[in-house]
């Protein structure tokens, strides 16, 4: 694992000093992984939509129903 010398500002130092007050995180870098986690997830399901929405405009139709659409969303959103 590598370790990295971040600099943060007062507000999200505070931030980070009370998730590990409230015993949510035991450390600042479980926090910090934790985050970017979150954050690459998000972009795989931005990147999915993203390329949905390529395809579909592209094609100019879907052979998918709308709710098939919705399923497929909802599911990867849930995730």
């Amino acid at each position: 694992m590598s370790r990295q010398s971040i600099s943060l500002t007062e507000p999200n130092d505070e931030w980070l000093k009370s998730q590990i007050d409230s015993k949510e995180y035991s450390s600042k870098s479980e926090i910090v992984n934790d985050l970017i986690r979150q954050a690459r997830k998000q972009q795989a399901k931005i990147d999915w939509i993203s390329a949905k929405l390529e395809k579909a405009e592209k094609s100019g139709f879907t052979s998918e129903s709308k709710h098939d659409i919705l399923a497929q969303s909802k599911s990867l959103l849930d995730g």
